[in-house]
């Protein structure tokens, strides 16, 4: 098997042709290393390339085949790391200069959970500094570009991960999302990103335990590689407080029967008007809504009522800022992003009571929402309101006409679903005239993944994306 095709096997077909010693880890791992060294160079979708630890695994892996030792569900499968997340013995930079040549001497959880299930780590992959920002660069590595037009931004702040998945360069990959950072790389470069229910996929370490607002989780070519992936990411751990138990086996049975015939499906151009929306991202919304239609849902138009949400937004936001990062400014400040800079110090600003006000609002808004969810199954949005803009440009400063704020008030579909805690994926939903991925919301009720995850499946077996691929 030729290595672009070997690279852009889905992780479900690769671990039964694995299994069936079809091919090797160390054929596997070596076709995705080959396609890095021929691509990154240009994209920097990975900022370290753990190639010795990497090629050690694939040996080790192959090794338990041929001595028919047990096997995980992701044995032999390559995997690479978000650069937010720490590797044991592969440095890891968060972004930022401060950490350039930090090594860490522990995996994060995530990375423990992958790993126990057989993966194999390819490297890290690039995040705008502390994951701040949805246009993913960093004074320590530089720019990601998007693949489908490397004049462009990937999204952010997993653009790394995006951007290595949509070209071959391993077929699973970690990202995070506070604000959409799973969800808009995932838009702009046409994989699959999914933000589940707080605390599914536990967060350790991390200094805010109690947090409901950022998650780690999978992102994948395919929706079925994002629930095997999901499957052993997902579960109790007693050092996360917010974490739950689950079956995990629910994940792939929802991927094996696609349905969404019954449902009842709510959909929106814009949430009731918080962003104006690109033309050709509202028509290729507008067409993925009707084949939920086709595949026999009850579709309507309707929104909640997402009033007041950037001023929520920006209190909680700047809370987390100044909490995680606020001791760095004395030391650092001159090195760091100008725009996260910005985002600490109005975290700096806030009284007890702004953030009181601001949790009563997310409360308020918790209840509107679910009031809307008793008569729907699920919310369809466009992911991200605009098309990929140049990466040289920090966020963009005007939306048809509608001045941007800062450098968050550009992807607030993404957001406005954050503050509900409920789970979102996006998924490619079609193409633009220049050839580039639209990214669709769809939003489930409170831990439905595995409803989201089946209209999800059904509408990519109905509208397949993943042969398409960028022209490099």
């Amino acid at each position: 098997m030729d290595d672009l095709t070997l690279c852009y096997t889905p992780a479900t077909q690769l671990a039964a042709m694995l299994r069936r010693r079809v091919v090797s880890p160390v054929e596997v791992v070596e076709a995705c290393l080959r396609r890095i060294a021929q691509l990154n160079p240009r994209l920097l979708a990975y900022v370290t390339v753990a190639e010795e630890q990497a090629r050690a695994a694939a040996r080790a892996a192959e090794q338990a085949f041929l001595q028919g030792k047990p096997l995980g569900p992701l044995h032999g499968i390559p995997v690479s790391v978000k650069d937010l997340v720490p590797t044991a013995g592969i440095r890891t930079t968060f972004g930022s200069k401060i950490y350039e040549h930090f090594i860490p001497e522990e995996d994060g959880l995530i990375v423990q959970r992958l790993k126990a299930a057989g993966a194999i780590i390819l490297g890290k992959t690039n995040t705008p500094e502390f994951g701040a920002g949805a246009n993913t660069y960093n004074a320590v590595c530089g720019a990601t570009r998007n693949p489908w037009n490397p004049a462009l931004t990937c999204g952010g702040s997993s653009g790394g991960a995006a951007v290595a998945l949509a070209t071959g360069m391993g077929p699973l990959a970690t990202g995070s999302d506070l604000g959409g950072s799973l969800r808009i790389p995932a838009s702009f470069c046409g994989v699959v990103g999914f933000r589940t229910t707080p605390g599914l996929v536990p967060v350790y370490p991390s200094v805010l335990g109690w947090d409901t607002l950022s998650v780690q989780g999978p992102m994948a070519r395919t929706v079925a590689d994002t629930a095997l992936m999901l499957s052993v990411i997902a579960g109790e751990d007693e050092r996360v407080p917010i974490s739950y138990p689950v079956d995990t086996r629910a994940f792939l049975r929802a991927v094996q029967r696609p349905q969404v015939a019954g449902l009842r499906v709510a959909w929106t151009p814009d949430l009731g008007g918080l962003l104006p929306v690109a033309a050709e991202v509202k028509a290729a919304v507008e067409a993925a809504v009707r084949v939920f239609a086709d595949l026999g849902a009850v579709v309507c138009e309707a929104t909640p009522d997402f009033s007041g949400v950037q001023e929520i937004i920006h209190v909680t936001r700047a809370a987390g800022m100044i909490t995680r990062h606020g001791d760095k400014l004395p030391q650092w400040r001159e090195v760091m992003n100008p725009n996260l800079v910005w985002n600490i110090e109005q975290g700096a600003k806030l009284s007890a009571r702004d953030w009181g006000l601001a949790e009563q609002r997310r409360t308020e808004l918790w209840l509107r929402v679910q009031a809307f969810f008793r008569h729907y199954d699920l919310l369809l949005t466009p992911t991200v309101a605009i098309l990929p803009f140049p990466v040289e440009e920090s966020y963009p400063q005007a939306i048809a006409g509608h001045r941007v704020a800062s450098y968050i008030d550009w992807f607030l579909f993404t957001y406005a679903i954050t503050l509900t805690g409920l789970p979102a994926i996006s998924v490619p939903c079609g193409w633009t005239a220049a050839g580039l991925p639209v990214g669709l919301q769809i939003v489930g009720r409170r831990r439905a993944e595995t409803t989201v995850l089946r209209a999800a499946a059904a509408f990519e077996e109905a509208a397949p994306w993943a042969e398409r691929r960028p022209p490099l």
